[in-house]
């Protein structure tokens, strides 16, 4: 039987994640209108934006002014995703409540995109660590590739695992594991997270989930059986673009809207109202200018479809 954890924290990253590989320039103040109704809509932690070099990220390269104007909600955490401990530096300037270290397990990855090794990145996720720790800001890292990569295909459980251990070993005690492809499956995604629970006790584990073969909503379930109680979606499903081979076709974000539909449903606490998510995602697609690419928009709850078999019953019923 399935097991279910009583509450979900929903995490929001489409003005960091969605932002950068939308492929068109969104100016600060719609980012900013953006960010502020995620807030309305009561979304706990917000990836506000990412302290990457500007030539590298230059979708984002507004961070320090996004941070400065938006409104901030008592209760939410807006984040920053830092890659190195000089965006670090420069993101515990500004008042970002959570710090977040981005590495990807695939050294194949690694070689051909960033021009670096594991012990390399391993080695700037412990500085950043050390930076925000000394700020006192939280910190959080996330792994990419940890179940699947186009280049080296499975991910070995021991290489991710082995990859949090040398963190921990850095201090750091909170992490994500990133289905970063939607090319990974449930079982797989759920003996690795009983797996790390089991053998780091003192550290919490969250799953950011990306959507490509039908999967998602499934390895998301098999992530919560297993203990996580921390999940990345994207309003709207924008971003989630990650250098896959040409010709292999898009990877998008599992929309935020439908994760919380999806665990208000089931009776999992999110503390966000689903008609809030789902007018938030309608008003970001308008500021932002992207569709709402989610299952809530374009199907509705069971309330709506109810709605419509009181005004029009089915015409060939089974």
């Amino acid at each position: 039987m399935l097991s279910f954890p009583k509450r979900v924290t929903v995490v929001e990253v489409g003005p960091r994640d969605g932002l950068q590989s939308l492929g068109k320039w969104i100016d600060t103040d719609r980012k900013v209108a953006m960010i502020d109704r995620l807030s309305d809509a009561g979304f706990p932690v917000i990836e506000a934006t990412s302290f990457t070099h500007p030539r590298v990220v230059p979708m984002l390269r507004d961070a320090e002014e996004v941070m400065a104007r938006i409104r901030r909600r008592p209760g939410t955490v807006y984040r920053a995703l830092v890659p190195n401990k000089r965006g670090a530096l420069r993101a515990v300037e500004t008042a970002a409540d959570e710090i977040l270290g981005l590495m990807t397990v695939s050294a194949r990855y690694l070689a051909k995109n960033q021009n670096m090794t594991l012990d390399e990145v391993i080695a700037a996720g412990g500085d950043c660590h050390r930076v925000a720790e000394q700020a006192g800001r939280a910190f959080i890292m996330a792994l990419g590739m940890s179940f699947f990569c186009p280049y080296e295909g499975v991910i070995p459980q021991e290489s991710t695992l082995g990859c949090v251990a040398r963190l921990r070993n850095l201090g750091v005690r909170r992490f994500y594991l990133a289905a970063s492809t939607g090319m990974e499956d449930p079982r797989h995604v759920n003996e690795l997270f009983r797996r790390a629970f089991d053998r780091f006790p003192d550290c919490d584990f969250g799953f950011h989930v990306h959507e490509k073969m039908g999967l998602a909503t499934a390895n998301l379930v098999a992530a919560l059986d297993a203990g996580a109680t921390m999940v990345e979606g994207s309003i709207c499903g924008v971003g989630g673009g990650i250098a896959f081979p040409g010709g292999a076709g898009s990877v998008g974000n599992l929309p935020s809207e439908d994760i919380v539909h999806f665990l208000n449903e089931m009776g999992i606490e999110t503390g966000i109202e689903t008609k809030a998510a789902m007018a938030a995602a309608r008003d970001v697609a308008a500021i932002a200018g992207i569709p709402a690419a989610s299952r809530l928009a374009t199907v509705g709850t069971r309330q709506d479809i109810m709605r419509l078999g009181e005004d029009a019953p089915a015409a060939h019923p089974r």
